[in-house]
């Protein structure tokens, strides 16, 4: 079964004494089965945020810790900063990463909640779908009042909290926890300092908008309905928190935003229209920042945007759509934006990463041709795929971007987001079959003085070959599937480069034969026969194809040349 994942945020109200900082951060880091993926402190708001992540029983004893030891070191009393708060630990949400359900995760936010009220004395409410009381789901509506008015609002029977007694803690306040969707803390920077500005346009542009007044003024009387409600002009973002502040660590005003479904807002539709609204009232915007981590899919889907604004392809690698997305958005204006560092899959991938993919071309070609038995013709085979499939999408490119084909930009865009896909998992396989080879060379190295030893070695081996077998088998699927690719720009694309293309068909049955002999080597010894013969047919099917393909390609770029 794949390990349960979520990950947990919690905000604590010290951003600059970083010894303290430091020892919560240790608290967390002191769990098993717990990976700390980022630590966000901000002076001017003076608070922290932490990003971690692991399997839910050790993210609940990684926040307990992290909670005591905040309780511990920071003193409300002395507290003050830009950004709302009302407790030492003001919030602390669980997000579902992976193989989780809201509702199970919601479960152990109580956990930690329940503990949290009964051993540490701070009374816990409850947010978001780990909310008991509907009135109280809201973060905004249990933290108004802050920190400074919680001394009279936990005695009002409506505020009871969830778990702790009904009774004000002085030094630690009060902590929300529950479980939400991802969310995005994302700031905009303005040309400006005055606070009165980012406000109006804050109010612009989040989903409850402003209140309505009878003559449009900032102190005009307020509208109500027949039950007294005021009447709200709601803002023209979905799903989207926003407030306006000045940094003085900066020395302007911004926009500080919580992009609470990015399926609804995205960070590029909030900046943009930020933009579109401060220009309404004379300011202009410079930058922004994103505070904690992030789905890589949110800085991939805003290079993309920003890409086909400026009617270019897509299909470029990852790493240039992630660099678009920084440069359009401004997020390296106040400080570098290190994406190892806020990318979530990154930093999950860090310590896990594909050494081979790390290497140069002199580097992996050297040691290929060292006396270590790997990389070895199968991870070569892989690689000259790739190579195949980037020559592939390099003619797409090319043809996205000839003067007057204007209008075939997203045909050929969408060929090179393929090429992209295949060229990334081959990539992946080059390691992977590396990482193959290894294996079955730990099972022959296995004990065998035994008999349980020797049943032992015979399964790891039946096991480790098949594996060995079924990674070229994989390489074979992928690479295949550049074929109808190719002869689409042999045919279709930029024909100066009709032969990059060629090269790249020669480069693809190469891989696919390749990646061929090495399952004949790796299946020989395999006992399971329908195993064995499933694997072999596969293969061939896809090699006698792969021949066939190569040669309608090359015949026809032949007649072109």
């Amino acid at each position: 079964m794949n390990k349960q994942l979520i990950e947990c945020v919690p905000n604590f109200s010290e951003g600059r004494n970083m010894e303290i900082i430091e020892k919560i951060a240790a608290a967390i880091r002191s769990v098993d089965g717990v990976k700390l993926l980022n630590i966000d402190p901000g002076k001017a708001t003076n608070r922290t945020v932490i990003t971690f992540v692991g399997e839910p029983d050790a993210v609940v004893e990684a926040a307990y810790l992290a909670i005591a030891k905040a309780a511990e070191l920071i003193d409300m009393t002395q507290h003050s900063g830009e950004h709302p708060r009302m407790g030492a630990t003001d919030v602390c949400p669980f997000i579902p990463i992976a193989n989780i359900t809201m509702e199970e995760t919601a479960t152990y936010a109580k956990k930690l909640g329940e503990r949290v009220g009964n051993d540490l004395n701070i009374p816990v409410y409850l947010y978001e779908a780990a909310a008991s009381n509907p009135q109280r789901k809201n973060l905004a509506v249990i933290r108004e009042g802050e920190y400074e008015g919680f001394a009279k609002k936990i005695t009002l029977p409506e505020w009871k909290p969830d778990y702790g007694k009904a009774e004000f803690n002085k030094r630690s306040g009060a902590t929300v926890i529950g479980a939400r969707d991802f969310l995005v803390a994302y700031n905009i920077n303005l040309n400006t300092k005055s606070t009165r500005i980012a406000n109006a346009i804050a109010f612009d542009i989040r989903e409850q908008g402003r209140v309505k007044r009878k003559d449009n003024s900032l102190l005009g009387e307020i509208e109500r309905d027949q039950e007294g409600n005021a009447i709200r002009i709601l803002g023209k973002l979905k799903s989207v928190k926003a407030i306006g502040w000045y940094i003085e660590e900066y020395g302007i005003a911004q926009i500080s935003m919580n992009l609470t479904n990015i399926n609804e807002t995205s960070v590029h539709i909030a900046f943009d229209e930020v933009i579109n609204a401060a220009m309404d009232r004379g300011v202009r915007v410079t930058g922004s920042e994103i505070v904690g981590m992030v789905p890589k899919k949110v800085l991939l889907d805003a290079g993309k945007y920003f890409l086909n604004k400026q009617n270019r392809s897509i299909g470029i690698p990852e790493e240039e759509i992630i660099n678009i997305a920084i440069k359009s958005l401004g997020l390296d204006e106040i400080s570098t934006f290190k994406v190892e560092e806020r990318i979530i899959e990154y930093m999950l991938d860090s310590g896990n990463e594909y050494p081979l993919n790390q290497l140069s071309i002199k580097e992996f070609a050297n040691l290929t041709s060292s006396e270590a038995p790997a990389p070895g013709g199968g991870s070569i085979a892989a690689y000259v795929g790739a190579l195949g499939s980037s020559l592939m999408t390099m003619v797409a490119n090319l043809s996205a971007n000839k003067r007057g084909w204007e209008s075939q930009i997203s045909y050929f865009s969408k060929v090179a987001e393929s090429g992209q896909a295949i060229k990334d998992t081959l990539l992946k396989l080059v390691d992977e079959d590396t990482q193959a080879f290894d294996k079955v060379m730990l099972a022959y190295g296995m004990p065998k003085e035994t008999e349980e030893e020797k049943s032992k070695r015979k399964a790891a081996i039946q096991a480790a070959n098949t594996y060995a077998a079924r990674v070229p088998l994989r390489v074979m699927q992928t690479a295949y599937k550049a074929f109808p690719l190719i002869k689409e720009m042999a045919e279709k694309g930029n024909q100066n480069s009709i032969t990059d293309g060629g090269v790249g068909a020669l480069c693809t049955r190469t891989a696919i034969e390749g990646a061929y002999l090495n399952i004949r080597v790796n299946i020989s010894g395999l006992t399971d026969l329908e195993v064995k013969n499933a694997i072999l047919n596969e293969a061939e099917t896809i090699l006698n194809n792969a021949k066939i393909a190569e040669k309608e390609i090359i015949d026809f770029i032949l007649t072109k040349i």
